[in-house]
């Protein structure tokens, strides 16, 4: 188990997995003190059973630079293969700006290929490569050195079987067809909006019982001070104040750091000093908003009549359709999303792209009278009408 140290040996590992067709990539970080996860291991392997395919980098080691990485993941030649990506893309674009690309993410891929929902890397490591994992070290302290060599094999794992894991995959992609449906599926991994968490727009994130724009006004200065102060000091944006404190701070609406004292939810380190300033001043911001500036819902969907009967007819051809097609039915559509399309909305995922083509269109049909839903044993299937 080799662990890379220093830049020059990164790059030439780098080197020489750029003569490969793929490269699978794992990173294990801490967050729970952090705003910004803190990177603190990142395992490489490419095609191979030789020991030099597969290795651990460390970024905590003194002077070692992820520049040859990041350069290996510009090129376009090579496949970056990650399991659930998202954590670990945010890792790399907020330290450098830059996406793997081309991308290609196994739990995405396995939905697609009828593995299930949201499907986890032990199971394909059991199922596709036919060999257990020893998950003892998952929640170990990764910024503690020197790693054991039971974490190190434990997160040597994570990129090894994920070698035939891709390999697997793949293949069933394209003798199916639907390589397409995965890169569709990824432009949002690789979009920085994704990534783009905005203080002035974190209040949409909190839930409510009243759409009262005097009340969300309130809300939303709390969220952005809050969202803006995790940024800045780098901490967990509830270690500020929970979610929960926000609603209260809303309600009571604290103009005094006495008022603040009575607050049952807010931790006591947010009733002095400049959190608790903060507070003040943003509950001061969202009481002298003027009207026209208050938020107000998108959409008014929470207004919107869902027709129960059709959102149930939708509901099993959803279900009828994913059997068929051998594809986890929440990689489709949720059941907010069919409540939706029930409503009568048309502006949503499951509508547009290789969605509209394996569901979507029939939705559509069924929604206006066009085809009905028949049993035939234990099936069901469409029948036009």
């Amino acid at each position: 188990m080799k662990t890379l140290t220093t830049t020059q040996e990164l790059a030439a590992f780098c080197t020489a997995a750029a003569s490969h067709e793929y490269v699978t990539v794992d990173t294990e970080f801490l967050r729970e003190r952090t705003y910004y996860s803190k990177l603190c291991l990142i395992q490489l392997a490419y095609p191979g059973d030789g020991d030099d395919c597969a290795v651990l980098v460390d970024p905590l080691a003194e002077g070692l630079e992820l520049e040859p990485l990041y350069t290996l993941f510009r090129d376009t030649s090579v496949v970056k293969v990650f399991h659930a990506a998202r954590q670990d893309l945010e890792i790399f674009w907020v330290d450098a700006g830059v996406f793997p690309e081309p991308l290609f993410d196994t739990q995405v891929a396995a939905m697609v290929c009828g593995f299930g929902e949201q499907v986890g890397y032990e199971t394909l490591v059991r199922k596709i490569c036919r060999q257990g994992l020893d998950k003892t070290s998952r929640f170990t302290d990764w910024s503690r050195r020197p790693l054991t060599d039971a974490q190190k094999t434990y997160a040597l794992a994570d990129v090894t079987h994920l070698r035939q894991i891709y390999e697997h995959l793949a293949a069933d992609l394209a003798k199916t067809g639907r390589s397409h449906w995965v890169a569709e599926e990824l432009r949002t991994l690789t979009d920085p909006a994704t990534y783009d968490i905005r203080p002035e727009e974190a209040w949409r994130r909190i839930k409510t019982r009243t759409n009262s724009g005097k009340f969300l006004a309130v809300v939303r200065e709390l969220a952005q001070f809050r969202e803006s102060y995790a940024q800045d000091n780098n901490v967990p944006r509830n270690r500020v104040f929970k979610d929960d404190a926000l609603i209260e701070l809303a309600s009571t609406k604290p103009r005094t750091h006495a008022d603040l004292g009575g607050s049952r939810l807010l931790l006591r380190e947010a009733r002095k000093g400049a959190i608790a300033d903060g507070i003040l001043a943003a509950v001061g911001r969202g009481i002298d908003c003027p009207p026209e500036r208050m938020p107000k819902v998108k959409n008014g969907r929470e207004n919107l009549q869902v027709n129960p009967a059709l959102a149930d007819l939708l509901r099993v051809l959803l279900k009828a359709k994913t059997e068929n097609v051998g594809v986890a039915a929440k990689l489709i559509a949720n059941s907010a999303e069919l409540d939706l399309i029930a409503a009568g909305e048309r502006d949503v995922p499951s509508l547009t792209g290789w969605r509209l083509e394996v569901f979507g269109a029939d939705a559509l049909r069924l929604c206006q009278g066009e085809i009905a839903l028949a049993a035939k044993g234990q099936n069901v299937e469409v029948v036009s009408l």
